[in-house]
């Protein structure tokens, strides 16, 4: 006689669908790495000395010899001008934490560790790049409350700020993403460090974060105006209220319509970049 299988109960529990897995598995993954985070406070405290010297040198030892065109004699128009590039330059910055990370996962076995679980491939890395991101809000709301303690202030509102700070975690996000690359492209976590620095100094200093394009040489301009880096920083800019009546805005597109430039640029980072990062990852690892 042939023995017939029991029908599955009403309480046996169904396989879960490959979205529902992924973002289960990215969250328990981002806890994870915040928990990590939460028992090594000196990763978060060092990621805030950084950021807050930069606004003291620029604000007090060069924001005198920096004006702002069409901000005429105002002395404190320079330290606004400058926080909206030195908050992108603080979540741009975290691409080396990101690269660092995971290279060091990898170098010490525990992603094949992670392989062993019946999770989905993507989820270390999004999970990483989530939890990276609450360390950069952190960050930011830090180094905002200094900004407000040597004279920086939004002027067009809460929505308009939230909107602001929204823009940054976006592009920090999207950045953290090519530090995913970068990890798992180099052997070492100090390989990961330095590659994620090198390219991010001329990144963030041929932009308008620190000065106005006007000031360099032709070609630089095009190159700072069509910047992601300075897309978000002059976005930033506007709904903050921190430009000049009389600025003159570039011609270029993206410095016309920042907001929506640093959108398109972030969202085109964030895919072309995860996408090459989890390709590298099942390589990798498999």
């Amino acid at each position: 006689m042939t023995a017939t299988a029991p029908a599955a109960s009403p309480t046996t529990p169904r396989g879960r669908g490959g979205i529902t897995q992924s973002i289960t598995d990215s969250l328990v993954m981002a806890k994870r790495n915040l928990i990590r985070m939460v028992r090594i406070p000196e990763v978060v405290i060092f990621g805030l000395i950084q950021p807050i010297m930069f606004v003291v040198l620029f604000s007090y030892v060069f924001g005198g010899s920096i004006k702002v065109p069409g901000a005429g004699t105002d002395a404190g128009s320079y330290r606004e001008f400058l926080m909206a590039g030195i908050f992108a330059q603080t979540v741009t910055f975290a691409t080396a934490g990101a690269g660092a990370g995971i290279a060091e996962d990898m170098h010490k076995g525990l992603v094949d560790r992670f392989r062993s679980l019946p999770m989905t491939r993507g989820a270390v890395l999004t999970g990483r790049t989530i939890a990276d991101l609450v360390q950069t809000a952190l960050t930011l709301v830090v180094l905002a409350i200094v900004a407000a303690l040597v004279g920086w202030a939004p002027h067009h509102g809460l929505l308009d700020a939230l909107a602001g700070f929204g823009l940054l975690l976006l592009l920090g996000y999207a950045f953290t993403w090519i530090g995913a690359l970068i990890g798992l492209s180099v052997r070492t976590p100090e390989a990961a460090t330095s590659g994620g620095l090198i390219w991010l100094f001329p990144l963030t200093f041929i932009s308008v974060a620190f000065v106005p394009s006007q000031n360099m040489p032709a070609f630089l301009q095009h190159v700072a105006e069509w910047n992601p880096f300075s897309a978000t920083v002059v976005a930033c800019r506007e709904l903050f209220g921190n430009l000049p009546p009389g600025y003159p805005v570039p011609d270029a597109w993206p410095m016309q319509h920042p907001a929506w430039a640093s959108l398109l640029w972030s969202v085109a980072i964030i895919v072309v970049f995860r996408t090459l990062a989890v390709r590298k990852y099942r390589s990798a690892t498999g």
